[in-house]
């Protein structure tokens, strides 16, 4: 071959790989924490081309603690979030209109734990004591479930006092609060590596409690959902989404080192997030994406059973669609 015609030929490829990247219909996911293997699934999708087969350039966009994600959907920031469905419900019934279109998680993750020490052995034994909720949207399934229980969250006697706890776990190790709000993947392993022992620990499963919500969905605004291109977009990023989970399950050490080459703070380590993606894969796992509606109507319960001051006050009307997973699974 000469080295013209192998320079011809170089060039051809460049311009057709440029032709496709151009091509590629772009989508920004706005993740709802920072970059872990609680979103194993579309860094894998990324990783392992699933996005590119379906002619799609994702930006995967890590969150924060400043980060309010229907905030970025709202201002344009993003195509689609991930979110717990209580913050979404709550978010549109104040006027932002969030839709479900996919539910990769089928179960909780949502736990509060407590030290031994205190006394507690039952829900019943919060009242009087000091809890660490987290806020900015995820407080919501705390608080229905106290609802639930007819529990008050003012301090008042006979109720619990809420101490607002930062995204750590200082108020357990330090005691000024005898349970926190903890995640089976990461906070609770957190107390854990700080060198308190599961057998002095006690902990709540929000699902086992039954009033588990629905957490990690994708969700859009309602009025993109008009646009047939766009729909079709959101097939391919569902349906690619859901293959980057299912793979990230059958291989989670992998998928926690793809989420690891990701992490451009270095603030992982390896072992926390194969960890982590080992009890995310027993959160994804049954799913194929698609929203469970009894699950969703359990959430719906939850979040309106919280008594004088419910989640959300009225049945949502539109706030998912099969329409996505439908056409995705096929």
């Amino acid at each position: 071959m000469t080295i013209k015609l192998a320079s011809m030929l170089l060039a051809a490829a460049v311009s057709l790989t440029a032709m496709q990247a151009a091509a590629a219909d772009k989508v920004t996911l706005q993740l709802k924490w920072v970059t872990q293997a609680q979103f194993a699934g579309y860094y894998v999708a990324k990783d392992k081309g699933f996005f590119e087969e379906e002619g799609l350039d994702v930006e995967i966009k890590p969150g924060g603690p400043d980060i309010a994600p229907p905030q970025v959907l709202a201002g344009g920031g993003a195509d689609v979030i991930v979110d717990w469905m209580p913050s979404a419900l709550a978010t549109r019934e104040k006027g932002v209109a969030l839709v479900n279109i996919a539910q990769p998680f089928k179960s909780s993750g949502m736990m509060l734990t407590c030290l031994k020490e205190t006394g507690i052995t039952k829900p019943e034994d919060f009242k009087g004591k000091t809890l660490g909720v987290w806020f900015f949207g995820n407080e919501y399934p705390f608080l229905s479930w106290m609802g639930t229980l007819g529990i008050k969250t003012d301090g008042s006697e006979g109720g619990v006092t809420v101490l607002k706890q930062g995204f750590n776990v200082d108020p357990l190790l330090q005691k000024q609060a005898a349970c926190i709000s903890t995640m089976t993947y990461n906070e609770y392993w957190q107390v854990i590596d700080a060198g308190i022992k599961a057998e002095d620990l006690v902990t709540f499963k929000y699902e086992d409690e039954g009033v588990a919500t629905l957490e990690d969905g994708l969700y859009v605004l309602e009025d993109k959902l008009a646009d047939p291109a766009f729909k079709e977009k959101m097939v391919k990023f569902v349906r690619a989404s859901m293959k980057g989970w299912k793979y990230a399950e059958a291989n989670p050490d992998e998928a926690a080192e793809i989420v690891l080459e990701n992490d451009a703070s270095g603030a992982q380590t390896e072992l926390h997030q194969k960890r982590m993606m080992g009890e995310v894969a027993k959160l994804t796992a049954g799913s194929n994406g698609a929203l469970d509606k009894a699950a969703y109507d359990r959430t719906v319960k939850t979040l309106l059973g919280g008594g004088s001051d419910p989640v959300i006050t009225k049945e949502p009307t539109g706030a998912f669609t099969t329409e996505i997973t439908d056409a995705a699974l096929k």
